[in-house]
């Protein structure tokens, strides 16, 4: 027999919704527990990865005019001091920390309560035109192919990993899969192409979260 799925619920309360990708996926608390071992593997790692991430970012046109207009948030310079190159190059350069925090928080996060959810939901709302600001509204194609580059980064550092058998091999990978299924499906969320509406997003954790594309 069918299990009931709520669809006014996927629309309107992002634990169920989670629940339901984690029952689809078969994400556990063993995928979990799995990602919490890979953070000794991955850490040191991190620098490579964002560098690979935004040369690849920088190499096509139709993505680098993003890193061309100023976040209107950014405030770190003087007027009397400030360039736009040297703007926009500190911008960058805060963008890959937002990502290593992003990669951080992935692998060494123990529950994935209500909070670390509205996180998760947060990267892909700040990405959108919900955000109300030109340089985060990003088309959803490039979106989709960063989260693609990113998971095969990560699965080539797992299948390069000398100490893990082929068994852990297997699984980490598939693990990591199932993450980015996850996020993506946070991201499609609120590009709003299976849902008519977003979900509420009440959690201090929003002014925390910047973005990771722009």
């Amino acid at each position: 027999m069918s299990e009931h799925i709520d669809t006014t619920r996927l629309q309107s309360d992002l634990r169920y919704r989670f629940d339901y990708l984690s029952k689809f996926l078969n994400f556990t608390k063993e995928d979990i527990t799995l990602l919490n071992s890979l953070a000794p593997i991955i850490f040191p790692q991190i620098k490579f990865i964002t560098e690979q991430i935004y040369n690849k970012l920088y190499s096509f046109d139709v993505i680098k005019k993003y890193f061309l207009l100023r976040n209107n948030d950014f405030e770190s310079f003087s007027r009397e001091e400030e360039t736009n190159t040297t703007v926009i190059s500190a911008q960058t350069d805060f963008r890959k920390d937002m990502l290593s925090v992003y990669l951080k928080k992935i692998f060494i996060q123990t529950e994935w309560n209500d909070i670390f959810l509205q996180y998760l939901s947060q990267i892909g709302e700040i990405h959108t035109e919900s955000d109300h600001t030109e340089s985060t509204n990003v088309d959803y194609i490039h979106v989709n192919m960063l989260l693609g580059y990113l998971e095969s980064l990560l699965f080539d550092i797992i299948w390069k990993e000398e100490s893990f058998d082929n068994t852990k091999k297997r699984l980490s990978i598939r693990t990591i899969n199932k993450v980015f299924r996850i996020q993506n499906d946070f991201f499609a969320m609120h590009y709003g192409f299976s849902l008519e509406q977003g979900i509420n997003q009440n959690t201090p954790l929003k002014k925390q979260t910047k973005c990771l594309f722009k």
